[in-house]
């Protein structure tokens, strides 16, 4: 059984969105989740007493889980990522160097046929969303 497909199908069916999941050393599986209008310590709960019935019944071993929100600085992980939050600063980190380099900050414009449109100091950046390893929100502070 695939975890991650598993948590996700559990997290869309109470209302949330999974942003991400991360299984670390000593047992720990840690779940980011978010829903429109942010998430509060209730709906990590909500979620947290879900997967810990669902999780011996489907037998995955884990120490302890972790039930969060993405946080301002939210990881960009799929194309509907980018979609949504197109006109916000983010910050991306690519496999393969673009011009020279791996780093862009900028704000996300359009994105079509897997190619992200990121303005980096008033110019057009394309980026194709197969070289992006990590993307984050920039958060306005």
């Amino acid at each position: 059984m695939d975890v991650v497909k598993l948590v996700e199908t559990t997290v869309n069916g109470l209302g949330y969105e999974l942003v991400d999941f991360e299984r670390s050393g000593r047992g720990v599986l840690r779940v980011f989740i978010d829903k429109p209008g942010g998430i509060s310590l209730d709906d990590c709960q909500t979620v947290s007493n879900q997967l810990t019935r669902l999780f011996p019944v489907e037998n995955i071993a884990y120490e302890r889980l972790e039930v969060s929100s993405p946080g301002l600085d939210r990881p960009l992980k799929k194309e509907a990522d980018f979609v949504r939050f197109a006109g916000e600063k983010a910050q991306l980190k690519l496999r393969m160097p673009l011009a020279g380099r791996k780093n862009f900050a900028g704000v996300i414009g359009g994105v079509g046929d897997g190619i992200l449109q990121l303005n980096v100091d008033g110019s057009q950046v394309a980026i194709e969303l197969s070289n992006v390893d990590k993307a984050r929100l920039v958060p306005n502070l």
